[in-house]
């Protein structure tokens, strides 16, 4: 691995705990850092690329699942580092939501909303999704989190691209709660 990397507890959400870690010697307290959250920890690369999320709900029936606009947040001060707990609940002022994201054509987000609908088919997931995935330069599309459970504050991008999308956020809630009964109780 080459650094930066990032430290992040394995199942948390919100990103609580993560560190960006530029050096060795910053690894250990970052792991501290992570397992206040999860005593599992994971390491990742950075990736140099854009990070691109996709709402994904469930389909009806033998319906597929769908996939709403994709969308990508930005910060308006070029000197932020990345989309951490304190922007995405505290400060989040210097946020900007581009749905669909800016300089992204019509045939890439094509492509991103597939990716995510195959995503959420490969690991078998219900209801509702949001598949956060890394845009290369090259035009290559890495899935880089499978979020089960987004967020649904003002600021989470799973209902604002749904609304972009068409389906406002009381739609929305209609929707997940008729996909929850139809999908009926118990392991499928």
């Amino acid at each position: 691995m080459t650094f930066p990397v990032y430290v992040k507890p394995a199942r948390a959400g919100s990103s609580l705990g993560i560190t960006r870690v530029e050096s060795l010697a910053e690894v250990a307290a970052a792991v501290e850092d992570a397992q206040l959250h999860d005593p599992k920890v994971i390491i990742e690369s950075g990736i140099d690329g854009r990070e691109i999320e996709c709402a994904v709900l469930g389909g009806r029936g033998n319906n597929p699942a769908r996939a709403a606009i994709p969308g990508e947040v930005t910060f308006a001060k070029q000197s932020e580092e990345f989309y951490d707990f304190e922007h995405k609940y505290l400060d989040t002022e210097s946020l900007v939501m581009n749905v669909p994201p800016k300089n992204l054509s019509a045939a890439e987000c094509e492509r991103v909303r597939e990716l995510a609908v195959r995503a959420f088919q490969a690991f078998e997931c219900e209801g509702l999704t949001r598949i956060d995935m890394f845009l290369k330069a090259d035009g290559t599309l890495l899935v880089n989190e499978i979020n089960t459970m987004p967020g649904f504050t003002p600021f989470s991008m799973y209902p604002v691209m749904w609304e972009k999308a068409g389906m406002p956020y009381a739609e929305l809630i209609e929707e997940l709660i008729s996909l929850a009964i139809a999908r009926g109780t118990g392991l499928h």
